[in-house]
């Protein structure tokens, strides 16, 4: 059975106790595990992203009143309903913000018409929320599809179309001032497939990433500290490397090299200096990894080495960039001593999940040393998987 086929039925399960009849459609999109690459998106650097087999699917049908309804199997199960011509930022608060602020962006970019009439859309996900595995991102990217779906405008909305919106709608209308990454690895996934992304250029390369062939695994480590993007400290994080390009005089902190970060030291306030520090060699690692993928399969030396980039990126990310947290720290250093090859933080930080890579033999020792580190994680398996996509 297909990964969204229950999905897929449990929403239309709750689209008929909800609204009654029958939806026209489900659309799916799924969350992302960043395999390395952190913080480099809104410098226009390079991400190496995997969607994963955990996803929101989205049942939906045409209504005639301009009204929008929106209900969520989690929480209580409340719908919200607003009218499509009053859409504006900021409003309704909440989790529905994102769907009304997907649906708000594609009117402004006119792939829904203001003769679109409206939409009742019931969500059922398995991402979790605040876990740092992109649950808004694959929330908005479903939201998008199943809308031009509705309109009959699914030629007009190309993936990176779709991709681009949801980030936006995330931007202005939501006020969280995410990068591209997870609305483009949502967009595009692959299955068995990274995403080797240019952010600044929006090029994808897709890399071949078949761990199971390597006798490999790849650990979603979720610690249940719970993070939000626009209360954390990440809006604080891209105004200081916003801050370092101009003073350095480059558009972003991509165009900077190892050789600039001596300058950035003498230019910058020291802790300036070591975000700068973080972005530039972050950047060099996903380079680096990606270099290893192209070369073969993850064994031997290669296997070593691409567990040394996942963990100098945690560090990086843990000293100069600051953004782990003690449990993050707790459950990568526990992967490790445990015999994972390489772990680190995955997304923003501040609370969410660590990755480790293992091979498959040492699986369970690797899950017992974190559960005995900290008890109260949830470990599961990830693999490349889809992106967006129409179910049915």
């Amino acid at each position: 059975m297909n990964v969204v086929d229950p999905i897929a039925a449990e929403a239309t399960k709750l689209f008929e106790s909800v609204y009654g009849g029958r939806p026209q459609g489900l659309w799916a999109a799924p969350g992302r595990v960043n395999v390395i690459g952190e913080h480099t998106d809104y410098n226009e650097g390079f991400v190496l992203p995997m969607a994963i087999d955990r996803y929101t699917v989205v049942a939906a049908a045409k209504r005639t009143d301009g009204r929008l309804r929106v209900v969520s199997s989690a929480g209580d199960q409340r719908v919200i309903e607003v009218d499509l011509a009053a859409l504006t930022p900021g409003f309704p608060q909440g989790w529905t913000e994102y769907p009304a602020g997907v649906a708000w962006a594609l009117r402004g970019a006119g792939i829904l018409k203001e003769n679109f009439t409206g939409a009742d859309l019931a969500f059922v996900s398995t991402v979790p929320v605040g876990a740092g595995l992109s649950s808004s991102a694959a929330l908005e990217c479903s939201t998008g599809l199943a809308l031009a779906g509705l309109a009959g405008a699914e030629t007009d909305l190309s993936t990176a179309d779709l991709a681009r919106l949801s980030q936006y709608a995330e931007n202005a209308y939501a006020n969280v001032p995410c990068g591209p990454l997870d609305q483009l690895a949502s967009a595009f996934g692959e299955d068995g497939r990274v995403l080797f992304i240019d952010t600044r250029s929006f090029e994808i390369a897709p890399h071949p990433f078949d761990l199971a062939a390597a006798g490999l695994t790849l650990l979603v480590i979720d610690t249940k500290v719970s993070h939000d993007h626009g209360e954390s400290g990440y809006p604080a994080r891209r105004a200081s490397c916003e801050k370092a390009a101009a003073a350095l005089g480059v558009r972003a902190l991509r165009d900077l090299t190892p050789a600039d970060l001596e300058r950035a030291q003498r230019e910058l306030d020291e802790v300036t200096a070591r975000r700068v520090r973080h972005v530039v060699t972050e950047d060099e690692r996903v380079e680096q990894f990606v270099s290893l993928l192209t070369e073969g399969e993850l064994v031997g030396e290669r296997l070593r080495a691409a567990g040394e980039l996942m963990t100098a990126s945690h560090v990086s990310l843990r000293d100069d960039f600051e953004v782990s947290c003690d449990e993050l720290d707790v459950v990568v250093d526990a992967a490790l001593r445990a015999g994972a090859h390489g772990a680190r933080m995955t997304g923003g930080g501040f609370g969410g999940s660590a990755i480790a890579l293992v091979s498959v033999g040492d699986a369970e020792q690797v899950s017992e040393s974190v559960l005995a580190a900290l008890p109260q994680a949830e470990i599961f398996r990830a693999i490349p998987a889809q992106g967006a996509h129409r179910v049915r």
